[in-house]
C-alpha cells in the first residue's frame, strides 16, 4: 500500500474559493485523491476549514453549505487528536519553532505515516520529523 500524503486546511479552503481559480483546480485535484484514500487530514484541518468558510470567506458560506461540503469530504480518513498528538506538537514547537497549531497538523501527518504534507503555510521543502512540506501551488 502506498504511503499517504497529508492535506493542510489552507488547501481545502482553496478548493472552495472562487477568487483563486488556478489554486482551486489544484486543490480540487488533491481533494479527489483524498476521497480516494491517498491523502489524510486531521480533525483540526476540518475544524479550521469549516471556520474559514463560515467566518473568513467573502461572502461567508452558509452553515447548510458547509455541512454539505463536510458530508462530501466524509470518505477522507481523519487523524483524531489526543494527548500524544498535543505533546508532539509541543515537541515540534521546541525543535522547529512552529506555531502550536502548525505543530498539531505536522504531528497528525506524522501519526498517519505520511511523508508529504501539502501546505501553502509552512516552508516548502522543509522536513519536520520525516514529513516534507510541499506547496502544491508553486
Amino acid at each position: 500500500m502506498p504511503v499517504p500524503d497529508f492535506l493542510d486546511s489552507n488547501v481545502l479552503v482553496y478548493a472552495y474559493d472562487v477568487g483563486a481559480p488556478s489554486k482551486r483546480l489544484v486543490a480540487q485535484d488533491l481533494i479527489r485523491k483524498a476521497v480516494a484514500g491517498e491523502i489524510l487530514i486531521s480533525t483540526q484541518v476540518l475544524a479550521e476549514f469549516a471556520a474559514t468558510l463560515l467566518h473568513k470567506l467573502t461572502p461567508p458560506a452558509s452553515p447548510r453549505d458547509v455541512i454539505t461540503i463536510l458530508d462530501a469530504l466524509s470518505p477522507i480518513k481523519v487523524i483524531p487528536p489526543d494527548g500524544g498528538l498535543v505533546r508532539r506538537a509541543v515537541e515540534a514547537r521546541a525543535a522547529f519553532g512552529l506555531h502550536f497549531y502548525d505543530g498539531m497538523i505536522l504531528a497528525a501527518a506524522e501519526r498517519g505515516g505520511c511523508k508529504r504534507l501539502w501546505s501553502e503555510d509552512l516552508n516548502d521543502g522543509q522536513q519536520y520529523f520525516g514529513v516534507t512540506v510541499e506547496n502544491p501551488f508553486t
